[in-house]
């Protein structure tokens, strides 16, 4: 990574800001979302979603929304972050979390919004506004994710590895040779065997995988907290043993009930998390989507090109009416 480009991520980012709202949303089942509003309270509405499944909400995400403008709202989805009870799969489906955006739209008293997502996010983002088209502005999207057993075999399946064999390696050996044919289920297995100290290990492999192959200069990724690992990789594995909750193909033969809202996506171009293969199919014939290739940029939201790209989309939506 070029310190140029390092230097324009950076740049464009709007400062720190704290929120002017926290609070908790009960949504059933025994869940409680932790939620968060910065910004103006009377601005363009725009609710974030992170990636994982599992990830949590940080505060760079309140940096891409202008806070004279914006009215930005994050929230942990169900088992992460600040929400509980932590870790949990209980009650925890994509549907769950398309009807709890839904809750806290109407909680705040909202309309409709802008929805920002990333990877998983993005995936949640076109979950939602195809089941609720009329209660989204635009999207924007940023390292597409669509849910394909094509995508969970490029990363768990070997894909990556041709890439990064190394870390594929580390990845793999806490699993016996014989059940490496799905790492998937042999990880699953694991992260849900009732013994803690089994789980967070076996986590911090499952994050370490992901984490390393994330960004173009990761030369070592950083260690994540053990309950952090512990609820991400949890999360993860059982969202990707269900296949997302979604039908194979789901979003894209459910395009047609969002084409009418303005779409923008940002994609790296190195992207070995989510590669750009899945972007460009969603892109293609959708008159009212823009995609935005970013070069030399990989998967996270933040890499400096893509952060870039991302505040600069978000400046360009400043006018639009609400």
């Amino acid at each position: 990574m070029d310190r140029t480009a390092a230097q324009i991520g950076a740049s464009r980012l709007y400062p720190h800001i704290e929120p002017f709202d926290r609070c908790k949303i009960e949504v059933g089942d025994g869940h409680v979302l932790y939620v968060e509003q910065s910004g103006n309270p009377d601005g363009v509405p725009v609710v974030v979603l992170h990636g994982g499944p599992g990830g949590g909400c940080s505060p760079y995400m309140r940096r891409f929304f202008d806070p004279a403008h914006y009215r930005a709202v994050l929230f942990d989805q169900r088992g992460c972050g600040l929400s509980t009870p932590h870790a949990s799969v209980q009650a925890n489906t994509t549907q769950h979390l398309v009807a709890d955006i839904r809750a806290i739209r109407e909680t705040l008293g909202i309309e409709s919004w802008i929805v920002f997502g990333g990877s998983w996010g993005a995936t949640l983002a076109l979950a939602y506004a195809q089941t609720h088209p009329s209660e989204v502005m635009s999207l924007v999207l940023r390292g597409v994710f669509l849910a394909t057993q094509a995508e969970l075999d490029w990363f768990y399946g070997g894909g990556a590895s041709r890439f990064w064999p190394e870390r594929w390696q580390d990845f793999c050996a806490p699993i016996p040779e014989e059940e490496r044919g799905n790492l998937i289920a042999a990880y699953h297995r694991r992260l849900f065997s009732g013994n803690e100290a089994e789980e967070r290990s076996l986590a911090r492999h499952w994050i370490m995988w992901e984490n390393g192959l994330a960004g173009m200069d990761i030369a070592s990724p950083g260690a994540a907290s053990p309950q952090y690992a512990r609820a991400f990789a949890r999360l993860e594995c059982h969202y990707f043993s269900n296949n997302c909750f979604l039908s194979e193909g789901q979003l894209l033969h459910e395009r047609h009930r969002i084409e009418h809202i303005p779409t923008r996506i940002v994609q790296g171009r190195y992207d070995m998390v989510c590669p750009p293969i899945g972007a460009w199919t969603l892109a293609q014939d959708w008159a009212n989507c823009f995609l935005h290739m970013v070069p030399a940029s990989g998967h996270a939201l933040s890499e400096p090109r893509i952060a870039a790209e991302l505040v600069s989309i978000m400046d360009e939506l400043k006018g639009q009416a609400a």
